[in-house]
């Protein structure tokens, strides 16, 4: 983080009124997509430490706007407006931070920012949080990147998703996979390689226009009511894969189903693609069976019972979150499927996305 200048310049001091001068503000407006359907994930970790991903991107996903206004010569101020917590507060970003969003205090924190500006940034996301979509990931790559677009010198989405994903492994300490910032710093339908982790290469899945259309009429995101939270479940798995080497062929079968279901979405074949997203639910359910919480299961035997022909829980796996399922080819059959769904639990939601190609997008507006 660069220092703040200690100039006083008689600009400053003529046009400043309460501590905010009365220019036209700079804004910035990010936003980074979620994923779903992450087939192979567990395989894009530093346990695993080389894997194979195919996922879906989302929208609408994390949106960030920021209202940069100039300041007198004291460090700037930071007002955060997390509008899905409905909170709202101020802090100083080269102090200890408040800690009432982590995550978010600590990608300022990081960031360069400009001299002599107060920021106002407000963080929205469409999709719950604790949905096992990527969320945190879309909130901290559209945060850095939005950011980032404050200073000359632009960073690229692939380094900024390198620099989110840092942030949440060595600078707070969080078990992260990749793929989650790959998604949402380059859009679209990918197949990740990682091929010794943190590297990871990023290659767009061609889709026809045919199969996407159908891809996306067929696909449900069922959240299950509550947050994801299973951190417990997490470590057990991650003992093992660290310190049982049989249990590390366990994770072959989840490459396996980012293979397939890259293959399939390239041939346009959706059953198949279901198939490898049943392919990687099984495998989940092998590294631990609570991986595939109660209300998963119960969303699993309704898509069986519906004609629905793929169901994967998103994201680890565990209590709570969500499951894309991919449902019958016939719409009729999937208006049942639905309403079965939305029958079987008041706390279950059915939660409108549309396949993005968009990554990582940055606009900005005003003067300095």
């Amino acid at each position: 983080m660069r220092e703040l200048g200690e100039e006083k310049t008689a600009a400053h001091e003529a046009s400043r009124a309460d501590g905010l001068v009365t220019t036209a503000p700079r804004l910035v407006r990010a936003s980074a997509p979620a994923r779903i359907c992450d087939l192979g994930g567990w395989t894009d970790t530093w346990f695993s430490g080389h894997g194979v991903v195919c996922h879906l991107a989302v929208k609408p996903g994390a949106e960030v706007h920021v209202v940069s206004r100039t300041r007198g010569p004291m460090p700037g101020r930071v007002v955060l407006d997390v509008e899905q917590f409905g909170d709202r507060y101020s802090f100083d970003p080269h102090q200890e931070p408040p800690r009432r969003h982590p995550l978010l205090e600590t990608a300022v924190a990081w960031s360069v920012l400009p001299e002599d500006r107060d920021l106002e940034i407000t963080v929205r996301c469409a999709l719950p949080p604790g949905s096992a979509t990527g969320t945190s990931a879309a909130v901290v790559v559209a945060l850095m990147g939005a950011l980032d677009a404050l200073t000359p010198g632009r960073r690229s989405p692939a380094a900024i998703a390198a620099e989110a994903h840092r942030l949440e492994t060595e600078g707070l300490g969080l078990q992260s996979g990749v793929q989650d910032q790959l998604a949402s710093a380059h859009g679209g339908i990918n197949l990740v390689v990682i091929d010794g982790y943190p590297h990871a290469q990023v290659a767009r899945v061609p889709v026809s226009d045919k199969a996407r259309q159908l891809l996306e009429e067929r696909l449900l995101l069922v959240y299950l009511g509550r947050p994801h939270r299973s951190s417990a479940v997490h470590e057990e798995v991650i003992a093992s894969l660290e310190h049982e080497p049989e249990a590390n062929d366990r994770l072959k079968l989840l490459r396996e189903a980012a293979r397939r279901g890259a293959a399939a979405l390239a041939k346009g074949d959706l059953d198949a693609f279901g198939e490898a997203m049943v392919l990687n639910t099984k495998a989940q359910f092998e590294l631990h069976p609570q991986l595939i919480g109660r209300d998963a299961r119960q969303v699993i035997r309704i898509a069986q019972q519906r004609g629905a022909v793929g169901w994967k829980v998103n994201g680890a796996g565990g209590s709570g979150g969500s499951v894309s399922v991919l449902g019958p080819p016939d719409p009729p059959s999937r208006a049942r499927l639905a309403a079965a769904l939305q029958r079987a639990d008041r706390g279950w939601r059915l939660l409108p996305v549309h396949l993005t190609d968009r990554g990582l997008t940055v606009e900005t507006s005003g003067t300095r």
